[in-house]
């Protein structure tokens, strides 16, 4: 072969192909056998193709988007996309706007103090209320007592005073029985860190006949009083309980003016200090009068303890004191360190019923100390306190049964509880009466746009079946709380045209808040 026509033998011998599969060559003729297409007829070609080039887009230049930028084309699209712009949000700051008028005005939160949020625990007995039998022992219970958001503990009296003995009373002193002081303040600083505030009970002749001995005495009691208050105070205590206010108020006005002006004017920690009076007195009449002459914070009385008293009773109790009082002045309580236990008062099967009560009242709940565990009055208005984690107990089915009642009773508590600090219908909200019998009571607490409750009772022994439907009402409510398990179990639906609630049964009920 010549030069021209040699190929390496890898090449493919187009002669030994098909017409079909040939290459298509250019012309025969003087192919240049270094171009990229030179071929031989007859002969094999050699394909060689070239690299190939990238190409990559490097934009404009700044003279070119400058002269581009310039043009009138795209100063008006520059235009018409700025005025677009502003155009949209315009658009959507008239439509906030429109809806933050449109939406319904939240309504101002009230004036409150820290005793309106929650119950209040007393304490009346320390010996009683641990295995300890002193004040270390009510600071070794305080983590019970937060989980049941209690916000205050009325603790005591505690101070030395023999019965009857105004010469040697001693307001400063712990009585041996309680404790010492180091415990006390102990007990304080341990509750302030789990926000509970401590009360402390002055009562000056608690173990007597009469709270503030003869009349001869009271000028004297009421100035030694005054010291005392200012003693304490200093130790950190957020405020002063003492029964039989309306004598001392009476007899010694100035003096008493004083005593509130040391309590009440004060602050610890930058809330204010609480006085709370207690008075036997029962009508609403006489309680409410005292509020206004004593001019205590709270009164504690016997406005809902006969047991006489017909749900009519109970309901226009309620309806006086909050026409002549705003609720923040108001406390609901039974049982007391005199009166004794809740469970003794009103029968250990009524316990949660009245629990609901006082917790969804509009005011300050007070509870006797194992008031959330039934416990009752034997021998004593002292009863031992019952710590079921704490105690060992029998395991035969009585003690199991009566633990377990204990335990289900404080659930309950805790439950409603937690739903009267958390609910601000039930904290501060509107009361507003439902129905009303001579057995029955059913009355609607209500805030604003925040959710709506029912509580319903029924003292009677008869089903009672209360008509609670309105239009301002939804055909349907939640049982959130109930004594009845069975007929109203919790998280069901019951309807309010026609709510039957059976005897010696109460349930809270909540719907929500619809514009």
């Amino acid at each position: 072969m010549t030069k021209d026509t040699e190929v390496d033998m890898k090449d493919v011998e187009l002669n030994e192909m098909d017409q079909e599969k040939r290459p298509i060559t250019g012309g025969a003729g003087n192919g240049d056998a270094g171009s990229p297409t030179s071929t031989e007829k007859n002969g094999s070609i050699k394909v060689k193709i070239p690299d190939e080039i990238e190409t990559k887009f490097t934009g404009l230049s700044k003279e070119e988007l400058l002269r581009v930028a310039g043009t009138p084309a795209w100063v008006r699209t520059r235009w018409a996309l700025l005025i677009l712009f502003w155009l949209g949000w315009l658009g959507m700051l008239a439509g906030a706007v429109a809806i933050i008028v449109q939406a319904p005005r939240c309504k101002d939160l009230p004036a409150m103090n820290w005793w309106n949020y929650g119950p209040l625990y007393q304490i009346g007995d320390v010996q009683a209320f641990s295995e300890s039998q002193n004040l270390k022992g009510v600071e070794e219970k305080l983590d019970s007592l937060s989980q049941l958001k209690v916000k205050g503990l009325v603790v005591g009296p505690i101070h030395v005073a023999p019965a009857d003995d105004p010469v040697s009373l001693n307001f400063e002193d712990i009585s041996s029985d309680a404790g010492n002081l180091e415990q006390f303040k102990g007990l304080i600083i341990a509750a302030h860190k789990k926000s509970i505030n401590v009360i402390l009970d002055l009562t000056p002749n608690y173990l007597g006949s009469g709270p503030w001995f003869s009349n001869v005495s009271v000028t004297n009691v009421a100035e030694r009083l005054k010291s005392a208050l200012v003693f304490w105070l200093n130790q950190g205590v957020d405020g002063i309980q003492l029964s039989g206010v309306e004598r001392v108020a009476s007899v010694v006005p100035s003096l008493w003016a004083d005593i509130r002006a040391i309590v009440q004017n004060g602050t610890a920690e930058g809330k204010r200090r609480i006085l709370i009076g207690v008075t036997a007195k029962t009508s609403a009449v006489d309680v409410s009068e005292l509020l206004n002459s004593t001019g205590v914070d709270l009164l504690l009385s016997g406005a809902l303890r006969s047991k006489s008293m017909t749900a009519t009773d109970r309901a226009q109790t309620v309806q006086q004191l909050l026409s002549t009082h705003n609720q923040t002045q108001l406390a609901w309580n039974i049982g007391d360190r005199k009166e004794g236990h809740l469970a003794t008062l009103v029968g250990p099967d009524m316990v949660n019923f009245n629990q609901m009560l006082l917790l969804t009242l509009p005011g300050t709940p007070v509870f006797n100390y194992g008031d959330e565990i039934a416990l009752a009055d034997e021998y004593t208005k002292s009863p031992k306190m019952l710590w079921d984690s704490l105690e060992d107990e029998e395991t035969n089915g009585t003690a199991t049964k009566e633990k377990e009642q204990r335990l289900a009773c404080r659930s309950f508590f805790k439950t409603l509880s937690d739903l009267r600090g958390k609910e601000r219908s039930l904290q501060h909200g509107d009361y507003i009466p439902l129905f009303n019998s001579t057995s029955a009571l059913a009355y609607l607490r209500q805030w604003d746009q925040s959710g709506r409750y029912i509580a319903a009772f029924n003292w009677g022994s008869d089903v009672v079946t209360l008509q609670l439907a309105h239009p301002d009402r939804p055909a349907q409510a939640v049982v959130q709380v109930s004594t009845d398990k069975v007929n109203l179990a919790p998280d069901s639906a019951v309807g309010l045209s026609a709510l039957e609630l059976g005897p010696g049964q109460a349930v809270l009920l909540q719907f929500p808040y619809v514009a």
